[in-house]
């Protein structure tokens, strides 16, 4: 599997990312003081239309990446209610072919345990590595089999069985968005313009007309620092399944040891 940082563990990759936009800052101005604004005729009051030039830049690139951390947030909120939407799907499944006669009722409860037993060992770490898991296709075409296969005999199981197919439908319907939400992210286009945006920002920081040397490096540094961090937020919660802040299965594992786990 190629490498990827949405992986790495955010305690490493989060201060390479801010020393690697300090770092940045700190050479760029390093060099545009030594070489490039002692070649222009910059004036005091040149700072001025510097400084409104410069908030232009922040205030387009700083509400634009406001605007994707935000959406990076609630991307990540979302998948984290559908898998719990999921899980509580498939546990009122559960409970409702708790109801129905043998040999029918053992038949579909050992299903449902073995799917849950499958998403939290085998389905979750496939998610984790950003690829999608197929093997609950299977499982869901095997359990259909042995429901549909079901004939009611009396009103009461006629409607128990109304309700269960209900459910069914709704737990399939839960497990297609968590499938489809393995992919979720930014796409690539949106990195190259917060990357970019982050550098352009930086540099235009440079052409400042600042006597002291350390206060211009001082306050560059900062504004990389926070750059870092913001950037480091969005990679942790652009992937949802991904690196140390990933979703884990916890609502599955819930559901299977308070309520499939008890005979």
């Amino acid at each position: 599997m190629p490498w990827s940082p949405f992986d790495m563990h955010i305690w490493v990759i989060g201060p390479v990312i801010v020393v690697a936009f300090v770092l940045f800052a700190q050479v760029g101005l390093r060099l545009a003081r030594s070489f490039i604004l002692p070649r222009m005729r910059i004036k005091q009051e040149d700072s001025e239309f510097s400084g409104a030039m410069l908030q232009s830049v922040m205030v387009f690139y700083g509400l634009a990446l406001a605007l994707i951390a935000v959406n990076v947030w609630q991307s990540y909120d979302d998948v984290a209610k559908i898998t719990s939407g999921e899980a509580t799907a498939f546990a009122c499944l559960y409970r409702d072919v708790s109801g129905y006669p043998e040999p029918a009722r053992t038949q579909l409860q050992d299903e449902l345990r073995a799917y849950f037993h499958q998403i939290i060992y085998e389905a979750w770490p496939i998610q984790r590595r950003g690829e999608t898991p197929t093997a609950g296709v299977k499982w869901m075409t095997d359990f259909q089999g042995v429901l549909l296969a079901f004939e009611p005999k009396t009103d009461g199981q006629r409607i128990l069985h109304a309700e269960t197919l209900r459910a069914y439908n709704h737990a399939t319907e839960a497990r297609r968005l968590r499938v489809d939400s393995v992919d979720n992210g930014l796409p690539g286009i949106m990195w190259v313009f917060i990357i970019a945006g982050a550098f352009i920002s930086l540099a235009a920081c440079w052409f400042f007309h600042v006597e002291d040397r350390r206060l211009h490096g001082i306050l560059v540094a900062l504004l990389a620092a926070l750059l870092g961090m913001v950037i480091v937020m969005t990679i942790a919660l652009d992937r949802p399944y991904r690196g140390d802040l990933g979703l884990s299965p916890a609502p599955y594992q819930l559901v299977y040891d308070q309520t499939m786990s008890v005979r």
